[in-house]
């Protein structure tokens, strides 16, 4: 598959927080920020209107999952495939992982997906469960370099705007998909 272009805004964001930092070190270097002259006049803000809409962060979907395997090679992530995005932690305190993710359905222009992980969670199946985490072996493909085997997370559904998606990686084969659909509709 292709890859697709996708959201670099994280980094974008970091290396204006640089720019600013280092300008901001700048002018109080040469004294700037003290003055006595009175600030120059700036004009009104604009009044508020409505929020664009735009590529934000993935989210968990708490809605019904429409499961659907459609996957289409032409570059843009589809139902069926593994893509690549930020998937932030459940503790949801702005820190998460790049990792692979089976998109499973869409939400409007959403995907809806599955995270990936090259952990095997059967030895700890117990537990995983008391916690309410279930996971499903989902194989090896070329979405892992290593070649290491991954299992989905069946309980957690991911909404992810299609410009967050770094790229993709492989179509999860129908058989495969289908053994994952079922057990997301068994723990949804």
């Amino acid at each position: 598959m292709t890859a697709v272009a996708g959201s670099n805004w994280r980094a974008q964001l970091g290396r204006l927080a640089v720019a600013v930092v280092r300008e901001g070190a700048r002018t109080l270097g040469r004294g700037g920020g003290r003055s006595d002259e009175p600030a120059p006049a700036r004009s009104p803000l604009p009044a508020p209107g409505p929020i664009a809409a735009r590529p934000g962060p993935v989210t968990d979907h708490l809605g019904p999952v429409r499961v659907e395997y459609r996957p289409v090679d032409d570059g843009a992530p589809d139902p069926g495939e593994i893509v690549w995005a930020w998937v932030p932690f459940e503790e949801n305190d702005g820190r998460g992982k790049d990792r692979p993710v089976l998109v499973i359905g869409r939400d409007g222009g959403a995907l809806l997906g599955l995270m990936l992980s090259s952990q095997d969670h059967d030895r700890d199946a117990t537990d995983e469960a008391r916690h309410g985490r279930h996971w499903v072996d989902v194989g090896t493909g070329p979405w892992d370099k290593q070649g290491r085997p991954s299992e989905a997370r069946v309980d957690r559904v991911l909404r992810i705007e299609p410009g967050d998606v770094r790229r993709e990686g492989a179509a999860l084969s129908r058989a495969r998909f289908d053994e994952v659909a079922a057990e997301v509709q068994r723990f949804r």
